[in-house]
Formats: structure tokens, C-alpha cells, sequence
């Protein structure tokens, strides 16, 4: 009963921050104000409240730009951990767009959809990124390019990480940082998180929506890691496969002692 009251007050607070946010972030989008890159992590906090997620960080975004953070996926509340934890930017996939609620979201965070399907666009969107990260933007990137079970990465598609290869002409210092970034869910009502609970939080793709937001709401208590790399630094004479291969490497290294209890601190 007091959960329930809980949640019912704080979708009703979600609903009033919404009602005063959304038109301000709109008119923000409009203008192009900075302040459209600052006011989604406060509602991300929020909502992360309003669903008990208790997210723990360690280490933090590093402070030089231009800088794309690669981080593994595994659902879809990893958008609302990272905008709560920082002021970010996404690459997604075309068709979230379209996605009702969640669609719109993504539009009013400047979200840059992709269409992976048509080669001819690949360069626009490229560019696009690119832009968004010389002037200054963090921009999150889901090199699987789709969400996993949460207790692994799924293989990386090291193409994605041309766009840090683009935004090369456009920095002073000819570098741009790629940060491998781990979100792991690791506990539920204060129990660590095993296998058998990892589906409460995780999307894997084959689960229709509303069910998975039904089984958060109803839990009510996840606890959250997120691991902030080593940076690798990407440049002119760097080799994006390679690249792509070490973040990897560090991406998996993180999730797995995330999952395991080996980094706590």
C-alpha cells in the first residue's frame, strides 16, 4: 500500500515537472539554448526517483571535448541512469522516433536517429554527430546496436565509431575522446541481482514494452552501477577498428567485475 502511494505521488510529480519542462525545453530546442542540453538530467532524476533506482557512479565523464561515451545496453532505462548522471546527448535508431511517449522524449533531448539500412545516409548522419560533438555535446553511443540480457555485451559494430573520425577536422587539438562507459544492474530491494531477477530491468528486444515498464514500476527497488572508463583517445593516425576493439575490451572488463562485485568503490 505505501509503495503504491509512493508511486502514484510521484507520477504525479513527474506529470507537473512535465507540464512546466516540456515547454520550456521546447523553446529551448527552438532557439538553441544551451540550457536544452542541462534540463533533461533533471527530469531523468526524477523519473529514476519515481521508479527506485538507486544509481551508484563511479569515476565520472571525462572533462575534455569533444567526447562520445560508448556505453553497453541492455534496456531501456539506460537512457534515463546516463541523462541522470549526465548532461547527454543519444544516437538511436530510426525507428524510436516514432515510438510513442518514448519517441517524443527522445526529439525533445536532441536524439540523433539513425537509419543503419541506407548506406547513402550514413554520411549525413555521421555528420551530424560529428557537429554535435565539436561543438561541445556529450554523445552517447550503443556501439551493439540493439539491448542484451544485461549479462553480457553483445557483439560491437566498430562502423559506428566513425563519427569520432569525423569530428576530427573540427577540434583545435586533432583528438577526440571515446569513453567506454558500464551500466550493470546489480541489486533489487537491497539483494544483489543474479540472473534469475536481471530480466526485472532488462530489455532484451523479444519483450513488448509496457510489460517491461510494468515489472520496474512494480519492483520499485533496482540499485544501478555506472563505471566511467579510461578514456581512449582518437586521432588522425588512429585505426577505428582497433579503437573500437580496445573500448570494447574495456566495456567488457567493467560490466563483467560490475556484475561479479569485484569494483564497488
Amino acid at each position: 500500500m505505501i509503495h503504491r502511494l509512493r508511486l502514484a505521488f510521484g507520477l504525479l510529480l513527474v506529470v507537473v515537472a512535465s507540464l512546466f519542462m516540456l515547454p520550456l525545453q521546447c523553446l529551448c530546442l527552438y532557439f538553441d539554448w544551451k540550457l536544452r542540453r542541462y534540463l533533461p538530467r533533471i527530469w531523468h532524476r526524477l523519473v529514476c526517483w519515481v521508479f527506485g533506482l538507486r544509481i551508484r557512479v563511479h569515476g565520472a565523464p571525462d572533462g575534455r571535448r569533444p567526447l562520445m561515451l560508448a556505453s553497453n545496453h541492455s534496456s531501456w532505462l539506460d537512457i534515463l541512469v546516463l541523462s541522470a548522471v549526465a548532461d547527454v546527448a543519444f544516437i538511436a535508431k530510426i525507428e524510436v522516433r516514432d515510438w510513442p511517449i518514448f519517441g517524443m522524449f527522445a526529439r525533445l533531448q536532441k536524439t540523433v536517429f539513425v537509419v543503419r539500412e541506407q548506406k547513402r545516409k550514413t554520411g549525413e548522419q555521421v555528420s551530424e554527430i560529428a557537429e554535435r560533438m565539436a561543438g561541445g555535446e556529450i554523445v552517447v553511443l550503443f556501439p551493439e546496436g540493439t539491448t542484451s540480457d544485461g549479462n553480457r555485451l553483445l557483439e560491437v559494430k566498430s562502423s559506428l565509431f566513425g563519427a569520432a573520425a569525423a569530428a576530427l577536422p573540427g577540434t583545435p587539438e586533432g583528438v577526440v575522446h571515446i569513453q567506454p562507459v558500464a551500466v550493470a544492474y546489480t541489486g533489487i530491494h537491497g539483494m544483489p541481482m543474479g540472473r534469475y531477477h536481471r530480466p526485472v530491468a532488462t530489455w532484451p528486444g523479444d519483450i513488448e514494452m509496457l510489460p517491461s515498464l510494468k515489472g520496474v514500476l512494480a519492483c520499485g527497488a533496482i540499485d544501478v552501477d555506472v563505471w566511467f572508463g579510461e578514456t581512449v583517445d582518437y586521432t588522425a593516425g588512429s585505426n577505428r577498428k582497433q579503437v573500437a576493439a580496445l573500448v570494447t575490451e574495456r566495456i567488457r572488463t567493467m560490466l563483467s567485475d560490475l556484475l561479479l562485485g569485484r569494483h564497488r568503490a
